[in-house]
């Protein structure tokens, strides 16, 4: 292991869950009150399930204002293969993750449970605030 920073240090630990049987007008709505750009969605033993990304909202809100109405769940817009980072990855390799991907950000595991998560703000955080 280098002696460089790991990603627990830097990631959210107060998260925003959503379940696959949410309302996707409800978790959108959480989405935009809480600012953020994505959440994990976990099943009732809280294993990480999917995640849901504004895009996905946008998808769902499209197909609402065609058909004009509400009605489908996290479940069916959500990313059910979510990829996750391990807490104990460095910056660096962090970083690598983030640019080989185009997630704005990624749950963070630990042991096979879900941590935190990471964004490219918060990893950028963190390089600054190391290397400056």
């Amino acid at each position: 292991m280098s002696g460089r920073p790991r990603i627990k240090t830097y990631m959210t630990r107060e998260l925003i869950t959503l379940t696959p049987e949410m309302e996707i007008n409800r978790a959108m709505n959480l989405l935009i009150d809480n600012k953020i750009s994505g959440a994990p969605v976990l099943d009732a033993n809280a294993n990480l399930v999917g995640m849901l990304s504004q895009k996905d909202c946008l998808k769902a809100a499209l197909h609402a204002s065609y058909y004009r109405e509400w009605g489908d769940t996290v479940a069916d817009y959500m990313s059910d293969r979510p990829e996750a980072l391990d807490a104990d990855l460095d910056l660096v390799e962090a970083a690598e993750a983030f640019l080989a991907s185009s997630f704005r950000r990624f749950p963070v595991m630990s042991e096979g449970r879900l941590v935190g998560q990471i964004s490219r703000s918060d990893l950028l955080r963190a390089l600054s605030g190391n290397w400056q």
